[in-house]
């Protein structure tokens, strides 16, 4: 899967990285509901992190279509908000 990280570029994922993710992605939707600034801001930096460190870049010409976009490292948890889905930000979340 073509991952987009907004303001950053594109990663290549494979599809059995999204588990782990998954994981991440269901604490930010558990910090989010809470209203918890802190911990939010802490997993989307762990979340995102953790897609660099999985996933591999592709170059900055490539014009691949992005299969999920995440929101860059300084999103606030209100632009967050509207990017969820029901899933969250990765599909197959809670």
């Amino acid at each position: 899967m073509i991952v987009r990280i907004m303001g950053e570029g594109q990663v290549k994922l494979a599809d059995s990285h999204f588990a782990e993710l998954n994981k991440l992605d269901d604490e930010l939707l558990e910090e989010m509901e809470n209203g918890d600034g802190p911990a939010f801001r802490r997993t989307l930096h762990a979340l995102l992190d953790k897609v660099r460190e999985l996933g591999d870049p592709l170059p900055d010409d490539a014009l691949e279509p992005s299969e999920l976009i995440l929101p860059p490292v300084d999103a606030t948890l209100e632009e967050v908000r509207e990017m969820l889905s029901d899933d969250g930000l990765f599909p197959g979340s809670s």
